[in-house]
């Protein structure tokens, strides 16, 4: 009788959903602002505090929410491998992207997550290379 008062009141009761990781925020983050744009779950994602260290940007979240809003004609953000520090709450991004100009972009972003959002940013970004000393390819799509 005790198991079955114990599961329908398990069955019962309200699921709440999981904190989600700072790599799952980010990764959300992401497909809001580049792949998937939609503006309303930037401010689910983001801090409005949100601090912003790649040069041609300003602090706070208007140029996402403009983006978003207003994203490109051919803009292609594809993200790449992901590795997240989650007790630090930083996530480096390896991403490449298209549609910004003449030639294809790679980086790397970085983001800071606080409290299940994302705080802070940084990238560093470069035309594509195919031809490389090496011969490895500047970019190449994550192994799941």
């Amino acid at each position: 009788m005790r198991h079955l008062l114990l599961t329908t009141l398990l069955a019962t009761m309200p699921l709440t959903a999981a904190a989600e990781t700072a790599r799952e925020t980010v990764l959300n983050g992401l497909r809001a602002v580049f792949v998937e744009p939609d503006v309303a779950a930037i401010d689910r994602y983001f801090s409005e505090d949100y601090i912003q260290h790649n040069p041609a940007f300003p602090n706070g979240l208007d140029t996402l929410r403009g983006f978003a809003a207003a994203p490109g004609d051919g803009v292609d953000y594809l993200i790449g491998n992901v590795i997240a520090d989650e007790p630090a709450g930083l996530v480096a991004v390896h991403f490449r992207v298209t549609g910004f100009g003449p030639k294809p972009l790679v980086g790397v972003d970085m983001f800071r997550v606080v409290d299940g959002k994302i705080v802070e940013h940084w990238d560093v970004i470069q035309e594509e290379v195919t031809d490389t000393v090496s011969g490895n390819p500047m970019w190449t799509p994550a192994e799941n």
